[in-house]
């Protein structure tokens, strides 16, 4: 007698756990809808229990997880309401810092020399040439070696730098203020493409371009700048999303408006018209010369909503080519690191992920406030970053909601009918759903001077929440 069952209906199966248990029932015919679920706090029954401490209830007001909500609703006011504005570039950055002396700074947590990636060793041998503090890179790397120089972390100084993130006392800076609030971020100029200095290139002709910055565009965007009265950076962002970018791995939108905006107000400045040709030249050859800017505005902007009691709202993700790490609003200056990932993507001729080095550079402060892998939806040119169509760019940012408190309504994202960028990454969600944050970076050679292998999506690691959600939760309970 045959069996109804396996005659007239088909199996079908909702696999919860490890998708591997799918396998058998496809192969005997069967349908298989694989969830994928992990238990809450990444399986950590101590960590789950920290979560579980900070999680909000509708009925009491007065609970951890509520006050943490109201912190929160705060950071994001913060943000939405932030004006960052380009209002002066420092010549150099000791300028900035008097104090600075013998100190560069550097992207990421802190690291001691032996333990920097090779990018990041390279281009502060560069910076030592380039100060004239060596003459050559083999002097320059012992004086490294043996701690006659200070290190100290670019976010430390209210600063931002993409890859290696050297900025060193002679160099030029971006003065970004957040006319909303009042609080400066800096970030040093860009270099353009090819051989440079932050991804670890230090010869003869890295120095050259790098006193082209201080010397010839510096000046020049200063007088353009302080003869414009500011440069509105939130203004430029909110439209380059409308334009096809995200504003951190893909800024050719940004950058034309840019160079709009400094046009005419650099005719009017006075500047030598040599001096005013190369500048412009420079800049309308590097499409990701505004990344530097997006940098420091979104720097300014997160400061703003860092420092709030019982926040749980991230405000710097920075990455030194060996850790990940994250800040927390309400967690004061620490740093919550984990081993870094290395990017995955699309490598450019001759390259491959062998070698690659892992994630690097301050650049993730744009994630943090809303761009980047957040508003990937909004740039279909970077598809091939995440697999070639536009359906996976715009499900990230769709994914990116789920760990956010907000949407930002003053950055809008087309391609989701319009809605606001994911604002304000909560480290309880990211937790709660093992979503962690996407980020659209450059990819560095792990061997110093050879420069931008490729471009990719990276994620930020989930140790880096799950220790800050267990200090929030020993610093509120």
């Amino acid at each position: 007698m045959k069996n109804s069952l396996l005659d007239h209906d088909r199996l079908s199966v909702i696999n919860v756990g490890v998708e591997a248990f799918t396998r058998s029932v496809r192969d005997t015919g069967g349908q298989a809808l694989h969830v994928d679920w992990q238990p809450p706090g990444d399986g950590d029954p101590d960590l789950a229990w920290a979560l579980a401490q900070l999680a909000g209830d509708a009925d009491d007001a007065d609970c951890i997880g509520a006050r943490i909500d109201r912190a929160n609703a705060i950071a994001v006011e913060r943000i939405i309401a932030a004006q960052p504005v380009l209002a002066d570039v420092a010549l150099h950055a000791r300028d900035v810092w008097p104090d600075m002396a013998r100190t560069l700074l550097h992207a990421g947590a802190p690291i001691a020399w032996e333990r920097m990636c090779g990018p990041m060793q390279g281009s502060m041998i560069g910076a030592l040439l380039y100060e004239g503090w060596a003459e050559t890179p083999q002097a320059a790397e012992t004086m490294l070696a043996r701690g006659d120089i200070r290190f100290a972390q670019c976010h430390d100084f209210g600063a931002v730098g993409p890859m290696s993130g050297i900025i060193s006392p002679s160099m030029p800076v971006f003065v970004v203020r957040n006319a909303a609030h009042g609080n400066v971020a800096y970030s040093n100029l860009s270099e353009g493409i090819g051989r440079v200095l932050r991804f670890g290139a230090n010869g003869p002709d890295v120095i050259a371009r790098l006193r082209f910055l201080e010397t010839v565009l510096a000046p020049t965007i200063r007088a353009a700048v302080r003869a414009a009265g500011g440069i509105d950076l939130k203004a430029i962002q909110a439209q380059a999303l409308l334009m096809g970018d995200e504003v951190h791995s893909r800024n050719a939108a940004a950058t034309l408006q840019f160079v709009a905006a400094i046009a005419v107000p650099l005719a009017d400045a006075g500047c030598a018209p040599r001096a005013a040709r190369e500048s412009l030249a420079f800049i309308a050859a590097n499409s990701q010369f505004f990344l530097n800017l997006s940098m420091a505005s979104s720097k300014a902007i997160m400061d703003a909503a860092h420092g709030i009691d019982g926040c749980s709202v991230v405000t710097a993700i920075a990455r030194n080519g060996v850790t990940t790490a994250i800040r927390v609003s309400g967690l004061g200056g620490t740093w919550f690191e984990a081993s870094s990932d290395t990017p995955v993507g699309l490598f450019f001729p001759g390259f491959s992920q062998a070698e690659a080095n892992a994630d690097l550079g301050d650049s993730a402060i744009c994630e943090t406030a809303g761009f980047g892998g957040f508003s990937l939806a909004a740039s279909p040119a970077l598809v091939q970053l995440v697999g070639g169509t536009v359906t996976e760019a715009i499900a990230y940012s769709r994914e990116m909601y789920e760990i956010t408190v907000a949407r930002n309504s003053t950055l809008s994202l087309p391609n989701l009918d319009f809605a606001g960028a994911p604002c304000g990454i909560d480290i309880r969600k990211v937790v709660d759903t093992g979503i962690r944050p996407a980020v659209t970076t450059g990819i560095a050679h792990k061997s110093p001077g050879i420069g931008q292998i490729g471009a990719g999506i990276v994620r930020t690691p989930m140790s880096c929440f799950a220790q800050a959600v267990r200090a929030l939760a020993k610093n509120q309970c």
